[in-house]
Parts: structure tokens; C-alpha cells; sequence
């Protein structure tokens, strides 16, 4: 039996649900994670995702900024969400699927970008990044996975945490999203061991890989200055039962896209 999940910045679901009905017609994982959703709580477009057989939704809104949601073809219970820095900003949430297996706990986040400049003593957005993440790693109230459970992690982390998960490690050094206080920071809590990296499990290391490309370039496909933004993560067991990725590139190209791209994980166990 397998299991299947897909994270996506939309960058506005109001906006784009046509695209994200699209996805689920033409790739149907069981789960959709998407952030920045941007959509206040009770007004997300849960209809054409309803009538293509996506009738279970989780989300935690707010009025243009932030937001998170998950979509499933499987029912799922225990619906929480953790407000990290006090700030009450809507970038988490999660549900718990009961798969004859183990149940599943999964996770959707939306990581705070961060401001342009990498410097928390003048800049406040990086601050709240850093202080976030020092959450993200200590607290245990939202983290903990239940013995007998398994659990995935997904999102836009806003963190590219490996030299070639970026365009230039050489010229991005500097730039927030791949400087060593945030890439050290996540590599540590993916060397803690509860967490596995499933997509470089897939993807070697050594080879590029992105999930994003920005508005800003001209022709972005032929400039390719992409970063991998986005990730899945599992607990090591779920890990070792992934079975492929698939980063929907071609998204990218589609009529009013965000400046993410659907990434996908199916699992057989």
C-alpha cells in the first residue's frame, strides 16, 4: 500500500486554485501541502478541490499574508497548529492519517523568508527567521512523534540548505535563504537524527536540484538561478520506504504561476 504527498507554495490560493486543481487532476497525490495560502480562515476555495474527490482540508488562514493548508483524499483527525515567536502568524499546521501500517503525522510549514538582508541586529524579519528556527529545533510541543507513529515534514523552509541546492553557493553566501547561520542551523536539526532529507535521498548531493525560481528573471528557465526552497522530510523508518520525487518543473511555465513548483513523494510500505 502507498502514500503520497505533495508541498507547494501558491503563493495565493484564491488565485491559482484552477492550477491547483490542474495538479490533482493530472498527478492525484493522496495529500497536498501548500503555504502562503493567503487566504482568511473559512474562505479557502474548497470547491473544485471537493469535486475531484479532496474532501478533507485543514486550514489556518490569515487576511493576505502567510497561511497553510492541507488537502487529502484520506480522512485524517487531530488537527493542530503551533504558534511559533508569539506572533500568532499562520505557518503551521498539522493532522495525523491512520494508515494500517502506522499512522502518519504530517506536518506542512511555512518558514518566515527572512528580509533581504542576513543581519538580525538591523534587520527584524531575520531576526524572527533565526529566533523560528531556534523554536522549530527545541520545542518539543509540536515535534514529539508518538511511539508506533510515523510522521513526514513538509513545506516551503525558505532555507536552501546544501551548496548545490542553490544556483552559486559562491555568490549566494550572502543572500538570506543560504548563509551559513541559516544553512548551519538547518543542517543541524536534519543531523539530529529525527528528521531524514527524503529528496536528496533521491537526488544525490552533488547534483542541482530547485524548487524555485524567482518572478524577477527575465527568462527564468533559460537563466536557471534556482534554489530547492522547498522540502520533504520524514522520519527515518518513512524515509527508507520513499519510492520517488517528482518536481513538476513545467509548473513553473503555467499561466499566472506562483514562483514555486509542486514537489511530490510517493511512498510504498
Amino acid at each position: 500500500m502507498g502514500f503520497s504527498i505533495t508541498t507547494w507554495n501558491i503563493n495565493s490560493v484564491r488565485l491559482r486554485i484552477e492550477l491547483v486543481a490542474r495538479y490533482l487532476r493530472e498527478h492525484t497525490p493522496d495529500v497536498l501541502c501548500l503555504q502562503e495560502t493567503k487566504c482568511p480562515q473559512g474562505q479557502f476555495p474548497s470547491g473544485p478541490l471537493k469535486e475531484l474527490g479532496y474532501n478533507h482540508i485543514a486550514e489556518y488562514g490569515q487576511k493576505g499574508y502567510h497561511g497553510v493548508a492541507i488537502v487529502s483524499r484520506l480522512p485524517f483527525r487531530d488537527q493542530r497548529s503551533h504558534d511559533f515567536c508569539g506572533k500568532g502568524d499562520c505557518r503551521h499546521i498539522s493532522v495525523t492519517i491512520d494508515r494500517k501500517s502506522a499512522p502518519i503525522t504530517v506536518h506542512n510549514f511555512y518558514i518566515p523568508a527572512g528580509g533581504d538582508e542576513p543581519d538580525p541586529e538591523i534587520n527584524e524579519k531575520f531576526a524572527h527567521k533565526l529566533q523560528f528556527l531556534k523554536e522549530f529545533e527545541i520545542d518539543s510541543d509540536w515535534n514529539a512523534v508518538p511511539k508506533g507513529h510515523e510522521a513526514v515534514l513538509v513545506g516551503d523552509l525558505n532555507i536552501a540548505p546544501l551548496p548545490h541546492d542553490v544556483w552559486s553557493h559562491k555568490d549566494l553566501l550572502k543572500v538570506v535563504s543560504h548563509t551559513p547561520i541559516e544553512t548551519n542551523k538547518m543542517n543541524d536539526i536534519l543531523n539530529g537524527g529525527l528528521w531524514n532529507d527524503v529528496m536528496r535521498r533521491h537526488v544525490p548531493p552533488e547534483e542541482k536540484l530547485y524548487t524555485w525560481w524567482s518572478y524577477r528573471a527575465k527568462d527564468w528557465d533559460t537563466a536557471n538561478r534556482g534554489r530547492r526552497l522547498d522540502h520533504v522530510w520524514a522520519t527515518p523508518k518513512l524515509a527508507a520506504q520513499s519510492k520517488s520525487l517528482e518536481i513538476l518543473r513545467d509548473a513553473r511555465s503555467w499561466t499566472q504561476p506562483s514562483d514555486h513548483v509542486p514537489v511530490k513523494v510517493s511512498f510504498d510500505f
